[in-house]
């Protein structure tokens, strides 16, 4: 039987996502495998693809939904966290209706 035990720094992004933001829906994809050699990842830098649905998202445009974002994790960044691929999604659109989101 196996575990699925979540990176540290993985579950810290989503209690701060969580608790800053209230998501109905929260994806986190940890994609530091992808950038082995990169800079970033050279000193133990994670990236992550978020893809978030929130209704504090509601009335903003895109770049003030993710600059929500990057409030709730600012002090992590760069390190532990060097870089995420953001996705927010509005109530409004179900994940099914909108499965990129506003990248």
């Amino acid at each position: 039987m196996s575990t699925n035990i979540e990176h540290p720094v993985t579950a810290l992004l989503r209690q701060r996502l969580s608790a800053a933001l209230s998501p109905q829906h929260l994806e986190l994809t940890d994609e530091s495998h992808l950038h082995a050699g990169h800079a970033g990842a050279q000193n133990g830098g994670r990236h992550y693809s978020v893809k978030i649905l929130s209704n504090c998202f509601i009335g903003l445009s895109q770049v003030a939904q993710h600059r929500l974002v990057y409030d709730a994790v600012k002090d992590l960044m760069p390190h532990p966290i060097h870089a995420l691929a953001l996705h927010t999604l509005l109530p409004s659109l179900s994940i099914h209706d909108n499965p990129k989101g506003n990248t």
